[in-house]
């Protein structure tokens, strides 16, 4: 198997975005919802991007009033950060330093996923809280584009 740092870099659309609580239970997440349009850029370089829009906005969306732990907030049905990122092989995560944000309190924030890519396909999980204070794993499924 390659390792991360050589199958990681490209852009990737979202397939799929789901929050469980400790027990398996699905949980709803209002601000972008299960089926987000979404884009992930990461170059070779060390920079990257992501991109979330709620599919549909076409009704009031209330803005979340905190950040989730360990994650960054939604304005409006909308998220968007970039930055720098780095690869650690060995524990196969990306650590993400948030340059720019949409919600200013994200600029200068550090994340570390654990990623997994297998083929085309990549998986994403992480803890983070949801809109109620609950912990929830958000598991998000993406398909390379390049």
């Amino acid at each position: 198997m390659d390792p991360l740092s050589v199958v990681f870099p490209g852009t990737w659309k979202l397939i799929r975005r789901t929050d469980c609580n400790r027990e398996g239970e699905r949980r709803a997440e209002p601000s972008l919802g299960e089926y987000p349009v979404a884009l992930l850029f990461y170059d070779r370089a060390g920079n990257f991007a992501a991109q979330f829009m709620k599919r549909d906005r076409s009704g009031p969306i209330s803005d979340a009033v905190a950040s989730g732990l360990n994650n960054s907030r939604a304005q409006g049905g909308y998220d968007a950060y970039f930055g720098t990122y780095t690869i650690d092989d060995a524990e196969k995560t990306v650590t993400q330093r948030l340059v720019g944000a949409l919600s200013r309190e994200n600029v200068g924030m550090v994340v570390t996923r654990k990623m997994l890519v297998q083929g085309d396909i990549l998986t994403i999980k992480l803890e983070t809280t949801s809109a109620e204070g609950e912990v929830v794993i958000r598991t998000l499924i993406w398909s390379r584009v390049s």
